[in-house]
């Protein structure tokens, strides 16, 4: 599955621990993009949503939208 989130990022940091926590759910996460001036975060992952949407809300960062590609 692909999942697009658009999270609210304001530096390099809150990109950075967006790619930490993504870093860290490998193998469940096989490929993802972080994009600060877009603020758009896309995973490709084995793993459930609502699992990728946790790990990302617990970086402290406000995710606004979200959409999931089969």
């Amino acid at each position: 599955h692909t999942y697009e989130f658009d999270v609210k990022m304001t530096c390099s940091g809150c990109s950075g621990a967006v790619t930490r926590v993504l870093e860290k759910a490998k193998p469940d996460v096989v490929d993802y993009s972080v994009n600060l001036e877009t603020q758009q975060v896309v995973v490709t992952t084995t793993a459930p949503y609502e699992q990728i949407l946790e790990k990302i809300k617990k970086t402290g960062k406000e995710v606004c939208k979200f959409w999931c590609f089969a």
